[in-house]
């Protein structure tokens, strides 16, 4: 875990430093509103991801790790994912590259102009999903080196396509950069995979099997709950905002996310790539027990550190990061560190229901934890502007790690 842990802060030291960046090349080239746009955008492409890949990337992790040693079955799960996936992604290219202006105004308004942004995604989306199920196949097979050697790459390129077309097209070329960067990733996810089996060999049509269908379908409504509502939900709110309070005040809520999440990568990878495998092939609460533990020992403590220290470096961080028109993101620092440490705490609880396939369990506590963070932001954005929406957070993301751990109980204690 340590060698593993210890690439990953690598990778995710490499991330930051790009994210320095893009992050001052949109603030100096974007601004606030820009930020705000780039926040709808991405959340949008989150949602499309779930549905391209049909929320099947935990379901690939696990089954993948279970029959690493059955060449049948593996051939299996692979046929039976890549023809489901081709099926999907030729739909939904179509319906994003004919109704592009449809998709523009429902996600950036009647202001703004970007349907050639959504024309691209419609071309890239295809290579785009496959790189995600070459990503899947590669973590299950436990090569977790290769994962992560994957999201620098992945990065390094995200800097080169931005820097170019942010500096050549400002707001245009930041939507862009967002949409074309993931597609590229393919080759190299593609590379990776057939140099640890020989993936061509499982995509036969005699090899689709409904009964792995049925299993991975477990994990679509999983991932298209939290996966498609969940970006939607933000998206919701950040249009809230920007009705309420002001497109500048939602691009700052974007800019807090965007810091959070540069942070936050240091436990949802390791989650991802190391412990979730692991919670996979744990056959009871004894066994369990020691891996969530080993992340509460282990993994929490040096995040809830990190977290103190970038409380007290918040406005150098700003500046670093961004323009001093960003200076008003530093009051909302508190409130999105409290709700982060809250949502490290019940991540990995909440990998379990991926796991072992915990569907409805999953979906009814996800769309409620939804519903308490869409109408309390609603409710205490009049009372406190911005810093409702963080507030929130607090509130939603305490009640839901309280939640978890009354019902993994047996798993905890």
């Amino acid at each position: 875990m340590f060698k593993i842990s210890s690439l990953n802060s690598f990778s995710v030291i490499i991330k930051i430093g790009i994210g320095l960046v893009t992050s001052k090349l949109l603030a100096v080239f974007v601004g606030p509103s820009g930020m705000a746009l780039v926040g709808n955008l991405r959340n949008f492409m989150t949602s499309l991801e779930s549905i391209s890949t049909l929320g099947f990337q935990n379901g690939i992790v696990k089954y993948v790790a279970e029959y690493e040693k059955d060449k049948t079955e593996l051939q299996k799960i692979f046929g039976t994912v890549f023809i489901s996936l081709f099926f999907v992604v030729i739909i939904l290219s179509g319906i994003l590259f004919f109704f592009a202006s449809h998709w523009n105004n429902q996600i950036f308004g009647n202001t703004f102009e970007f349907t050639f942004v959504f024309r691209v995604l419609a071309l890239a989306m295809p290579w785009y999903a496959f790189s995600i199920f070459f990503i899947s196949v590669i973590n299950g097979l436990g090569q977790f080196k290769k994962v992560i050697w994957i999201t620098i790459l992945g990065n390094i390129l995200s800097l080169l396509v931005s820097l170019v077309l942010i500096l050549n097209y400002r707001t245009l070329g930041a939507l862009l950069a967002i949409v074309i960067t993931p597609a590229l990733l393919f080759f190299a996810t593609f590379y990776f995979v057939n140099k640890e089996i020989y993936f061509f060999s499982g995509i036969r049509l005699c090899y689709f099997d409904s009964k792995i269908f049925k299993n991975l379908s477990s994990y679509s409504l999983m991932s298209l709950v939290s996966s498609v509502l969940g970006p939607l939900v933000l998206l919701a709110i950040r249009n809230n905002i920007i009705a309420t309070v002001g497109i500048d005040e939602a691009g700052y809520w974007e800019t807090i996310t965007r810091i959070s999440t540069y942070y936050m990568m240091f436990v949802t990878t390791i989650l991802t790539v190391y412990f979730f495998p692991k919670l996979s092939t744990a056959k009871s609460c004894l066994e369990t027990k020691p891996i969530f533990w080993n992340y509460y020992k282990s993994i929490l403590p040096l995040f809830i550190a990190g977290v103190i220290v970038i409380y007290f470096l918040r406005f150098f961080i700003i500046e670093l990061l961004f323009t001093r028109e960003f200076l008003p993101v530093a009051s909302l620092f508190f409130w999105q560190l409290i709700g982060d440490v809250l949502k490290a705490a019940f991540l990995i609880l909440g990998f379990q229901f991926f796991a072992k396939k915990m569907t409805l369990p999953f979906i009814i506590f996800e769309i409620t934890s939804l519903a308490i963070l869409y109408f309390s932001s609603v409710y205490l954005i009049r009372f406190f502007g911005i810093q409702g929406v963080l507030i929130a957070q607090v509130f939603d993301n305490f009640i839901y790690l309280l939640i978890l751990m009354i019902y993994f109980r047996k798993s905890l204690f």
